[in-house]
Parts: structure tokens; C-alpha cells; sequence
């Protein structure tokens, strides 16, 4: 059976009304009536949400508004993931406390919640990639804003990436035979698989520097495995460093060091 990734709307004032953005209003036009501004909308302070197999993961956000009157605590927040099947809409009923800035400005903070583990409303992997977070912000003379896209943010799938090279020690001159293996996060059987047929950089570091720089770069197989050949110089390290997709966070190998003799 697939796992499947729930989110949840967390904070600690009060409770969010979900209904009010539900997969109808998510569709409207931005609109809003008055003066009232959205200032500045951040999730997980500007970085992507990476999520494993097994731990929940949390996203902090935060909507900053004004308006003459002054925000209201009754605002609304929800994700919505990348698939365009809306009932693969990510959003469950939460709370959201909002903090007075100064007479006319607040920021309202909540919390996004993703479990690999367990929920419903989301299908599997194809929840990776390009996120947008919707709120509706009202003011105490009645004013509102509703932004269908008030952010974007990334939700991507973990990864992992391992080095070893051998032999050790080396003659100066000999090959040294480097391995690896790039793997990610698999949403529907909660297991790590490798990555296929990605771009991954050989570095190495001379022993008693601090910077890596490229010997060559590779590809992973069909299986994600990564094997390539190099001549032993000098003492040092060697890695794997892969940049990173849309869907899938970057990641460095932890330096192997080969004693060349």
C-alpha cells in the first residue's frame, strides 16, 4: 500500500477556518476591498521543506499585513501542492496567532506540517516541487486581501549521497577506484531509492586545505550507483557532490581520505 504525506495548519492562537479557502475559493481571482496590504509572506524561512521517509517535518510561515484600522486575528492560510488534480490540495483545519507590529501591522504565524507517514489528499511523489500559499487577511474596518499565490516554495525529497575510494593506502601513480551512491526519498513505499541518470561532481581536497574543486563529473546509473577512475597524486580527500533538482535537495558526500604513498 502507498504512503501517503499530510499537512497540517499549526500555531498557537486561533483556530483556522480551512472551509474558507477550500478547493473552490482556491480557484477565485486575488481580490480584497480597501487599503489593507500583504507586506511580506515567507515559509520555512525561505528555504525548501525537505522531507524524509519517516520524521514529520515542520514549516514555519508568516504573513505580515497592514491596514489603517489594524489586522484582524481571522486569517486564513493554506498550501496548495503541484498536481493540478484538486482534490491532491494539501490544507487541513489548524491555527494561526497574529502578533500586533505596530497600530496598523501584524504578522500572523502558523505552522506547515508534513508527514511522509501517514494522511490523505496527496499522491505520492508527485507532491515535489513547486508549492503556493494562499491566505486571506481581513482588517478591523472590514477591509480584506485574498492573494491565490501570496508565495511559492519548494517541497522536495530528501537525499542522500556516499563516497568511498579505494585502495588505502595507494602507490603515487596507481588508479584509485571511487564509488558512490545517489539516493532519495520515495513517497510511496517510504524507502530510499537511487536517483538515476543525474549529474554528480568528483571533488577532492588536498590534505590540509579547506577547498574541494572538481576532478570530473558523472552521471549515476540505473540504479543510481556512481563508479569512476582517478590517478593517486597526493594525500587528500575525495567526495560526490550533487547540485540538486527541483524535486530534490543538493547534497555532499562526507570526504573519504586516501593516504597516497
Amino acid at each position: 500500500m502507498r504512503a501517503t504525506t499530510r499537512l497540517t495548519l499549526l500555531g498557537t492562537g486561533i483556530a483556522l477556518v480551512a472551509t474558507a479557502l477550500s478547493a473552490t475559493a482556491a480557484q477565485a481571482e486575488d481580490g480584497g476591498e480597501g487599503n489593507i496590504t500583504i507586506d511580506k509572506v515567507v515559509v520555512n524561512g525561505g528555504k525548501p521543506v525537505v522531507v524524509g521517509t519517516t520524521k514529520v517535518v515542520s514549516a514555519k510561515v508568516s504573513v505580515t499585513a497592514s491596514d489603517d484600522s489594524g489586522i484582524k486575528e481571522n486569517t486564513y492560510i493554506s498550501a496548495f501542492g503541484p498536481t493540478p488534480n484538486y482534490d491532491q490540495i494539501w490544507y487541513d483545519d489548524g491555527e494561526i496567532t497574529c502578533v500586533k507590529v505596530s497600530d496598523t501591522t501584524s504578522t500572523c504565524t502558523g505552522t506547515l506540517t508534513f508527514d511522509p507517514q501517514g494522511g490523505s489528499a496527496i499522491n505520492g511523489n508527485s507532491a515535489a516541487g513547486t508549492w503556493r500559499l494562499s491566505t486571506l487577511v481581513s482588517a478591523h474596518d472590514y477591509d480584506y486581501i485574498h492573494r491565490d499565490a501570496a508565495t511559492t516554495f519548494k517541497v522536495q525529497r530528501h537525499s542522500t549521497l556516499t563516497v568511498n575510494a579505494s585502495p588505502e593506502p595507494v602507490k603515487k601513480g596507481k588508479a584509485i577506484t571511487v564509488t558512490g551512491k545517489l539516493s532519495r526519498a520515495n513517497w510511496e513505499d517510504n524507502k530510499y531509492h537511487g536517483y538515476t541518470n543525474q549529474p554528480v561532481k568528483l571533488q577532492f581536497r588536498k590534505k590540509g586545505s579547506n577547498t574541494y574543486t572538481t576532478v570530473k563529473t558523472i552521471k549515476s546509473n540505473s540504479t543510481g550507483n556512481l563508479k569512476t577512475t582517478v590517478t593517486a597524486s597526493t594525500d587528500g580527500y575525495f567526495r560526490y557532490s550533487f547540485a540538486g533538482t527541483s524535486t530534490t535537495p543538493a547534497v555532499n558526500a562526507t570526504g573519504d581520505f586516501v593516504d597516497v604513498r
